[in-house]
């Protein structure tokens, strides 16, 4: 099967060129990371099969791996999927990696005690397409199964360019009132770093996706919540201090739907009851 096939090409040349190795290691990364293994440990039983689609590089299938899960990473680009190996082949208890997509799973009826979406929620632009893979991750999960996905919110380029001035760039701005009115990101030539084409949500919309699929939304999450949001975050996140206020803060207002649209990223849990 080729790659045009499994994923846009716009997609793989900005996988192929950013580095999503790093992304978690640096800047908010390193929160969301550590902050979304949080979120999936809350969910996590005794060990599970696990499969993370759209897994990248294979940091969360690494950590689960060394919960002893049984875990099987599925991902579209063969330059994560390279690396994911490699760090699947330094674990003893290995994780499995696939190359597939959302929407086309490999994978038995009832297979799996856990699905983990990370990138298809945002990356599939069409809703008819979200609702395909979330419904093949409906599939493959065990009746009374987990399924936690990963939305990008549609206020997240509108904060970040309100925050260090990028709002008064025309095209930025122009990005930003698609993403507001529509959900639909595609990034303007002129800033080629910023995320390949994607669908921002709103959580109503999110949640709307999985009831659509007939799944049980049990609870939504805050991944960053509003402290990202602090003009010193990065300086009080590693003081003990006040490191135990912001936790808090995001302790009280992580489930607060209507504060959801003030974190960049979201995680929904549905459960599938038939």
């Amino acid at each position: 099967m080729k790659n045009k096939q499994l994923i846009s090409s716009s997609i793989e040349r900005f996988y192929n060129k950013s580095s999503e190795e790093d992304r978690l290691s640096k800047g908010m990364g390193i929160f969301e990371f550590e902050r979304i293994k949080y979120l999936i440990q809350l969910h996590l039983k005794d060990p599970s099969i696990i499969i993370d689609i759209g897994g990248g590089t294979g940091k969360y299938s690494e950590w689960l791996s060394k919960l002893k899960h049984q875990v099987y990473l599925v991902d579209p680009i063969d330059k994560h999927l390279r690396i994911a190996k490699e760090r699947s082949q330094k674990l003893k208890n290995t994780f499995k990696v696939i190359k597939g997509e959302a929407r086309n799973l490999d994978f038995p009826n009832g297979f799996a005690d856990i699905v983990i979406l990370h990138g298809p929620l945002y990356h599939l632009q069409k809703e008819e397409e979200r609702i395909k893979a979330i419904d093949e991750a409906k599939r493959v999960v065990k009746k009374g199964g987990i399924i936690l996905g990963f939305g990008i919110n549609f206020t997240a380029s509108t904060l970040v360019g309100l925050l260090n001035g990028l709002i008064y760039r025309p095209t930025f701005f122009d990005m930003c009132k698609n993403e507001l009115l529509s959900g639909i990101h595609n990034p303007p030539d002129d800033f080629p770093w910023l995320l390949a084409e994607a669908f921002y949500h709103k959580p109503s919309e999110l949640k709307n996706e999985f009831v659509k699929c007939n799944l049980k939304v049990k609870n939504m999450y805050a991944v960053e919540g509003m402290i990202w949001l602090d003009h010193n975050y990065f300086g009080n996140i590693i003081n003990e201090k006040t490191k135990q206020i912001l936790k808090e803060l995001l302790s009280i207002t992580e489930n607060e739907e209507c504060l959801l649209p003030f974190s960049p990223h979201m995680m929904i849990v549905g459960i599938k009851e038939d």
